[in-house]
């Protein structure tokens, strides 16, 4: 099997001043992916990688940069999911850690359990040695000053769902493996607590070997009312190609409950689609040692892996 990767950086709005920045940081997490696969290394790995890439650049809405919740912190979710044997680890309402889908896989591996929240998840990642960071320092000045605007009694609550940025990655590897991860620190302004497809195993995301592998991205509680990354595969299974199943799972979501979002796609032999029904999704896959990357509807472009290097700047 040849591997592939294929990564989003989060359907919604994207300004024109932050575009070059979700392009490039989404080509980086695809290029950091597939240099794992190419190495031999296992789809699990290169998504964990990949997401871990873009939890760390402020351009996205998980780890620093993350959008506030009502009380202006940072709460966070995760989940990675490995198709071989169907094992999933998330975790919800996360605070003061870097990197939320490191303790996602964590929490997959070392209990026996798939998704902890908020304190307990904190406990564990205590007991796991996983830093704590100050709170403050997952906040940008963007993310604070979108909440502070947010408080003003002419904000209106549907301006913060457009500007979405989860981040998500799927892959397959040479093994024929398929995984999938998926990270973001949620809605804007948020009630404390919230928890959000992401977290949701079928929601934000789902990995199947007989299958493929999905990750999600959009409003999470139109998202979870459709089990958007489940429908996308079930799709699949009646023998769509990934691309059209995709389009029909966000079909169905924005007919029934008027949802958008974005999905990123992998089958099981290796054919692969990112598709979204919001204004722009950042997104880039790596195969055959092409890089493929885009932003807006219909837009593709393609270069080789060693021009995408030299274009980032690695």
């Amino acid at each position: 099997m040849k591997p592939v990767i294929v990564v989003h950086g989060g359907a919604g709005r994207i300004f024109k001043e932050r575009e070059d920045g979700s392009r490039s940081g989404v080509i980086r997490a695809a290029l950091k992916g597939y240099s794992i696969l190419k190495q031999g290394g296992t789809a699990l790995d290169a998504v964990e990688e990949a997401v871990i890439l873009m939890e760390d650049d402020p351009h996205f809405n998980a780890g620093c940069g993350s959008v506030l919740n009502e009380k202006g912190e940072v709460e966070m979710d995760a989940i990675i999911m490995d198709g071989k044997n169907l094992a999933s680890g998330a975790v919800s309402a996360v605070k003061c850690i870097s990197n939320p889908i490191k303790l996602a896989r964590l929490v997959m591996e070392k209990t026996d359990h798939m998704l902890l929240t908020d304190q307990g998840a904190s406990a564990f990642a205590k007991a796991m040695g996983i830093p704590e960071v100050p709170g403050e320092k997952l906040i940008t000045e963007r993310s604070l000053e979108r909440w502070k605007k947010n408080l003003e009694a002419d904000w209106n609550p549907q301006e913060c769902q457009k500007d979405l940025g989860t981040v998500g990655a799927v892959a397959i590897d040479s093994a024929g493996n398929v995984a999938c991860a998926t990270s973001t620190g949620g809605l804007t302004n948020k009630r404390l607590g919230r928890v959000g497809d992401t977290a949701c195993i079928g929601s934000g995301g789902y990995a199947d070997n007989s299958v493929g592998a999905t990750s999600t991205t959009g409003h999470g509680e139109s998202i979870m009312k459709v089990i958007l990354a489940r429908l996308t595969l079930y799709y699949m299974e009646q023998g769509k190609t990934p691309g059209e199943a995709a389009d029909a799972a966000l079909d169905c979501m924005k007919t029934r409950v008027g949802g958008l979002g974005g999905i990123i796609v992998i089958s099981s032999s290796g054919e692969w689609a990112a598709k979204f029904s919001t204004n722009q999704m950042s997104w880039a896959v790596v195969k055959d040692d092409q890089l493929q990357s885009g932003i807006y509807t219909g837009e593709r472009i393609t270069q080789s892996i060693e021009a995408a290097f030299a274009s980032i700047g690695s």
